[in-house]
């Protein structure tokens, strides 16, 4: 280390350890800088965070890409995100005509198109298929067990897949071309009735997800069923959905009530628009599971006993937060902030503190506070997921600036 990194400038374009109150110090040794940038409230913490809460975030582009002929993955698990008990994501592209094999796997597929279009095949265990394509918005579902494939169409496609088991591993999956590989010649003739040489080129390994042509028109591909088809769709159109709208906002909730085959994983699609925050709130049912597409956010999540850390958050991050711990989520940018929240739970449930506040005897929050009429005239027995206050929204900016 030279005396220029040394004597480099405490501010300026650098951002330094330093609250607004003086607590800190300026920071000359070796760091990445960028990083410091892209998490202010972890370089620069709120005085109200306090107490030792695991990290709570981690970033799709930290993890190990899996490059294949037809597409690539990454996933973010337990082992990426020690806390992140409940749910693993894996993030998926296909190229046009790029496939992720047949396979199957234990835990229950809860998939986001992000954008493109795929088609999507899969049986039930009483032999009733399923052939559709899927476009940006949509979801699909696949419980435990039911085998099913993806293929890109015209313009290919990236996806968010949610499996209701921390530990999951989308390469730890029952794919047919590693059974087909693992299986001796001999015993395929038998099961299949024919000749070994059927089998003469059958792939040696995995593919995984290898690269095909497009396939044509879904009329085209069509597999009549003397079963029919499965009694429950494998797919929903979030974004046809009609959305809870208010001021800060719109969220779009799906959960068993609406898509009755998602029995193991429930999710909201959140719109914080700019200068509006998902409310102060907690989740009564499970862990909370997030994924960010588009925005910039900051969320401070509340453990109790005196317990509090600040995440700054971005496309293509995850954020997870404990089960019944309170938070928020606040849009630190000049555009709509966009996240999914999912749940392994066949209900998206969560209690807002302000319709709490609301719905109790006035008397005991003021007692319990210390506050007097401004605060208690203005609670809402109604439930406002995002919020946004014209009159609050100058000052929320400047704090965000500062």
């Amino acid at each position: 280390m030279d005396n220029r990194t040394r004597n480099q400038p405490a501010y300026g374009n650098v951002p330094q350890p330093i609250r607004d109150d003086g607590a800190g110090a300026t920071d000359f040794g070796p760091r990445d800088v960028m990083r410091d940038l892209e998490n202010p409230d972890m370089l620069v913490p709120p005085a109200t965070d306090a107490g030792t809460i695991p990290n709570l975030k981690f970033s799709f582009s930290d993890t190990n890409m899996q490059l294949n002929h037809g597409g690539w993955s990454r996933e973010v698990t337990v082992r990426q995100l020690p806390v992140a008990t409940t749910l693993a994501g894996v993030n998926m592209r296909l190229t046009p005509g790029g496939v992720r094999e047949l396979h199957w796997h234990k835990q229950a597929e809860w998939a986001f198109m992000i954008l493109g279009r795929a088609r999507i095949t899969a049986i039930d265990q009483n032999g009733r298929n399923f052939i559709a394509d899927v476009g940006k918005g949509d979801l699909w579902y696949f419980p435990p067990g039911i085998p099913h494939s993806i293929q890109g169409l015209e313009e290919g496609c990236e996806f968010l897949l949610v499996f209701d088991d921390g530990n999951f591993s989308d390469l730890d999956t029952f794919s047919i071309s590693d059974w087909f590989a693992r299986t001796p010649k001999d015993v395929l003739a038998a099961n299949f009735g024919v000749p070994e040489s059927a089998f003469a080129h059958i792939p040696t390994k995995q593919r995984y997800i290898f690269q095909s042509k497009v396939p044509g028109s879904l009329e085209s591909q069509k597999v009549p069923d003397p079963y029919g088809t499965v009694p429950k769709n494998f797919t929903h159109r979030l974004l046809a959905q009609e959305p809870i709208i208010t001021p800060g906002g719109t969220v779009r909730i799906v959960d068993s009530t609406n898509f009755p085959i998602s029995t193991t994983v429930a999710a909201a699609l959140v719109e914080v628009k700019p200068g509006g925050m998902r409310e102060m709130h907690w989740h009564p049912n499970n862990d909370e599971w997030q994924y960010y597409l588009t925005g910039t956010a900051r969320m401070t999540v509340f453990a109790a006993n005196g317990k509090a850390r600040t995440f700054n958050f971005r496309a293509g991050d995850v954020g997870y937060v404990p089960f019944a711990f309170g938070h928020y989520i606040q849009n630190t940018g000049d555009q709509s902030l966009w996240f999914l929240e999912i749940f392994k739970s066949d209900r998206f449930a969560d209690v807002s503190l302000n319709q709490w506040m609301a719905l109790t005897p006035r008397e005991l929050v003021e007692s319990n506070l210390h506050v007097g009429p401004e605060l208690m005239n203005a609670l809402r027995k109604e439930k406002w997921p995002v919020v946004k206050y014209a009159g609050i929204q100058r000052q929320v900016e400047k704090h965000l600036n500062s």
